[in-house]
């Protein structure tokens, strides 16, 4: 069958897809099959065979499974959503769904938070933004929902103590909650720090580290632009005891040690990798991403992630997303192209190329079932090697 993609930046919540099931290495790709599909940016996710698709039409918020390998509809999951977006932007999900024991969890931009059944079933739904009177922020809720020793971790983004919110994974009631953070835009991860799973997020106001068992939090390092109009969009990496983050808006990139329990700089700067809102990989010691904001044209860069020194840059890529597929980085510009290169510090070379689409792409690919997934705001397709 392949190997899946069940949420955000993949199996291991870093972008990397290490299985050898869809071996593109030159040339075009196949159109496997397509669809029209509703609003939203929310990447698609695969399991089981099974593609996983997160969207809007009309006045409702939907989660369609499909067979993978075809495109034939499996089932269905809606619920009514009220979201308008202040800017006139996009009205749908943003959030990647995450498929975990046999449940796939949905966070809506209105900051809906579903568990569905792998047959379809809703098994509990609680309307997070809501309950705990968090700000709608500029575009809604984009959290993508972590699901780690039976809890949702989520980034809800209330005051009082609501800032983040544990949920059972099994019934939807609140486990633990934590920090007075509005959210952000990132998705957490989870990593080991100092011998023990730590949660690490990175809020509105910066980074945070918790146990995710208690929610009790273990440290914190304010990391945001002063202006309010700025958002942190992109996930934490982690290598060991470091954490790296990255943000826009003259705020910039920061390498941290917490061997000590404490967040000790590394390095910080504005001018190595400043990510609007994509998530950069790591690979032998290099981070892979874009450098910039994305309405004025951001660069592809290569960046040393022990010094933040810039080994090389495409200054005429444009914004988008990469994942290393192989080892390979696969990057799918927002103009619609896939582009599969090297990872090389020695310099940027492109390995093969297709044009998926002739519209914006702004969500996240999905590779799994010997395919890649891609939509934009009104297609999705699947393409194969």
């Amino acid at each position: 069958m392949g190997g899946d993609w069940p949420q955000h930046l993949g199996p291991a919540r870093n972008g990397l897809y290490a299985d050898s099931d869809f071996a593109w290495n030159s040339g075009g790709l196949r159109v496997a099959w397509q669809m029209d599909v509703g609003s939203g940016f929310a990447a698609p996710a695969v399991s089981g065979g099974k593609l996983i698709l997160f969207h809007r039409r009309g006045g409702k918020e939907i989660v369609d499974a499909f067979d993978a390998k075809s495109g034939r509809a499996a089932w269905t999951s809606e619920y009514k959503t009220g979201y308008r977006d202040d800017f006139g932007f996009d009205d749908g999900p943003r959030a990647a769904p995450c498929v975990a024991g046999n449940v796939v969890f949905t966070h809506g931009a209105e900051g809906t938070l579903s568990a569905t059944s792998m047959s379809g079933k809703r098994l509990w739904q609680r309307a997070a933004m809501k309950e705990f009177h968090a700000p709608k922020g500029f575009f809604g809720a984009a959290c993508s929902p972590l699901v780690y020793d039976g809890k949702v971790l989520l980034s809800v983004g209330g005051p009082d103590n609501a800032g983040i919110v544990a949920f059972d994974a099994a019934t939807g009631k609140t486990v633990w909650q934590a920090t007075a953070d509005e959210a952000g835009y990132s998705s957490p991860v989870v990593a080991p720090l100092g011998g023990q799973p730590r949660a690490i997020f990175f809020t509105r106001a910066g980074l945070v580290v918790l146990d995710p068992a208690t929610g009790k939090v273990m440290t914190k390092l304010a990391w945001r632009a002063r202006s309010n109009a700025s958002v942190n969009a992109a996930t934490p990496i982690v290598s060991g005891a470091q954490v790296f983050l990255t943000s826009s808006y003259g705020t910039g990139a920061i390498l941290v040690d917490l061997s000590s329990g404490q967040p000790k700089p590394i390095w910080q700067n504005d001018d190595s990798m400043s990510c609007h809102y994509g998530t950069p990989v790591l690979k032998d010691g290099f981070l892979y991403g874009y450098h910039g904001r994305q309405e004025t044209g951001a660069e592809l860069r290569c960046v040393e992630w022990k010094t933040g020194k810039v080994r090389w840059t495409n200054d005429k890529f444009g914004a988008g997303s990469v994942v290393l597929v192989g080892g390979r980085l696969l990057l799918v510009r927002e103009q619609g192209q896939v582009v599969l290169a090297e990872a090389n510090a020695g310099g940027y070379k492109s390995l093969a190329m297709h044009k998926a689409f002739e519209a914006t792409v702004r969500a996240y690919p999905a590779i799994g079932s010997g395919l890649l997934f891609i939509r934009s705001e009104k297609r999705l397709v699947a393409l194969a090697p």
